[in-house]
């Protein structure tokens, strides 16, 4: 198998350099941009597997590449952000980011991250190979190819909102809490912020509902979580 293609962007050159250190020791072929514009025109050249992003950018910042990535690409993406940057954090993840980091973080932390992400990419799907299409309502979910059909249309989900979907088809009616969603989800639940599994069931029913304000499928049970239903 080839060697998974990580672009990471961010200004400062000290992180870079420690993250396509670490990355390249793992067996990734990084490259580093170090502002906005040199990241839409590397992905326009050579699409990355996926794409370590800051937020605040020179020239184009990172929620705009965001969009811009979303509009054409279901590239994974991982956002770095500072602490005092939560909105715009939120922001991100509501326009299609799978995942992020908070500085200052361990470089390691970063690697996990880039490994389950990519995992989660590069396998079509869950190991069984025998798991056939699920369909509900104008809904069709198909693990192997990681698709999903919403009213004759795909619909384009990220991986982890394609996982979350996926959680929820198999287990219908069963009640999750956010803990039990970040650990089937993201596997990782000491790094995640719960308020993630918020943003990301938001944008899922965005995608599959008909009306997103008030869900058919994907339920809130108040004070609990969140159930399923067919």
């Amino acid at each position: 198998m080839s060697k998974a293609k990580i672009l990471v962007v961010d200004d400062e050159p000290s992180i870079g350099e420690v993250v396509s250190l670490y990355l390249a020791q793992e067996g990734y072929d990084v490259k580093v941009v170090r502002d906005g514009q040199s990241a839409l025109d590397a992905i326009a050249a050579n699409p990355p597997d996926l794409l370590v992003l800051d937020l605040m950018l020179p020239k184009v910042d990172g929620l705009e590449i965001t969009r811009r990535v979303r509009a054409q690409h279901s590239t994974p993406i991982i956002m770095l952000t500072a602490r005092k940057e939560e909105t715009d954090r939120i922001v991100g993840l509501e326009m299609g980011a799978d995942d992020y980091v908070v500085k200052p973080f361990s470089p390691r932390e970063l690697v996990s991250r880039v490994k389950a992400v990519l995992r989660r990419t590069q396998n079509a799907g869950p190991a069984d190979v025998s798991n056939k299409p699920i369909s509900f309502g104008a809904v069709t979910v198909d693990p192997r190819t990681r698709q999903v059909i919403v009213n004759g249309t795909e619909a384009a989900l990220t991986v982890k909102e394609f996982d979350l979907l996926w959680a929820f088809a198999t287990h219908p009616r069963q009640v999750f809490n956010r803990d039990q969603l970040l650990d089937r989800v993201w596997g990782i639940t000491e790094y995640v912020d719960p308020s993630t599994v918020t943003v990301h069931v938001r944008r899922l029913r965005e995608k599959i509902e008909t009306d997103p304000s008030n869900p058919q499928h994907i339920l809130t049970v108040w004070g609990v979580g969140y159930r399923f239903e067919m």
